[in-house]
């Protein structure tokens, strides 16, 4: 049950920084606001090493360095996806690839699942895909390097939570510090490199440019914009680095194998968040799709529970 709540909860809270990145991101490109977010993830991350502590081990290190460089890739990645192919296709399947790579490995390690939780697991996956699900008018087309492409960014958001599993569970803190750092080191050099700041119409997420779409920015006086902009891209950097203790900690929450096929698809289901804060902040309406998703996650979340 603890494993459940902390995997929703950090896919939750995941979807909320997606949401504000999104929000971010209209007036700025997307890796701006991911680099600066990522840097600004790693304040709280050295006050919650103040507080609660964390061993940098060489173990520690190493997982959390293959944590940070596999989300930094998997981010850059992604943006490529979606420069190339249209949403619709591309940003369900990095979903899904980022569920299920963790569980195969799991599988693969030997782990054996219930029948339950087997049957859990693949509701859980439907419900990644249906939330993510979005109407993209575009006119991209789907190509193969768009597929793969997309595919080996979703292995790269997978590899984040398979790195955190191999951490040593008194290592605490420490490798979210070290995945921080780095991430935001090789979100810091792909924004400078790939030239000045400006929007370029890309969001932090695929969910979240589905959910924004179309919605007029609030609008307010020109004064306030850039200590709201700045208030947003804080706020976002903040939230995904909780999201990452989460995470961390429902890995570490039991000794059960299972729960790494559990955190890895709990953890996919990150567009929940980024439509109900969309639903309260933007009065979004949700499809009827994204309405099944939520149901069927719920669905799974408690089928996993009880497994």
């Amino acid at each position: 049950m603890l494993t459940v709540l902390l995997g929703l909860s950090g896919a939750l809270v995941y979807g909320f920084a997606d949401f504000l990145g999104g929000l971010a991101s209209r007036r700025l490109r997307a890796v701006t606001v991911t680099a600066v977010a990522a840097a600004v993830g790693i304040v709280p991350l050295l006050l919650g090493l103040v507080v609660v502590g964390g061993a940098f081990t060489g173990t520690a290190v190493l997982w959390g360095a293959v944590a940070g460089a596999s989300g930094g890739v998997a981010v850059l990645l992604l943006y490529r996806a979606l420069a190339i192919g249209p949403m619709s296709v591309l940003s369900p399947l990095t979903a899904v690839f980022a569920a299920v790579v963790p569980v195969l490995v799991a599988v693969f390690r030997g782990t054996a699942l219930s029948g339950l939780a087997v049957a859990a697991l693949v509701v859980a996956v439907v419900a990644v895909v249906l939330v993510a699900a979005v109407r993209d008018t575009s006119g991209a087309r789907v190509t193969v390097g768009g597929l793969v492409t997309a595919a080996v960014a979703g292995c790269g958001f997978g590899g984040i939570v398979l790195a955190y599993d191999m951490t040593p569970s008194d290592s605490r803190v420490a490798p979210l510090v070290v995945a921080r750092v780095l991430q935001a080191v090789l979100l810091g050099t792909a924004a400078v490199v790939s030239g000045p700041v400006a929007r370029s119409g890309g969001t932090a997420d695929p969910a979240t440019e589905a959910v924004l779409a179309g919605s007029a920015a609030t609008p307010g006086p020109s004064g306030r914009r850039p200590v709201r902009l700045l208030v947003t891209v804080v706020a976002c950097g903040v939230l995904d680095a909780l999201a990452n203790v989460f995470i961390q900690a429902g890995l570490h929450s039991s000794d059960d194998p299972a729960t790494l096929p559990v955190m890895s698809v709990l953890n996919a289901l990150y567009p929940i968040g980024t439509v109900v804060l969309a639903g309260v902040v933007l009065r979004e309406r949700l499809t009827a799709v994204q309405w099944t998703g939520i149901v069927l996650a719920l669905a799974a979340s408690v089928g996993l529970a009880l497994a």
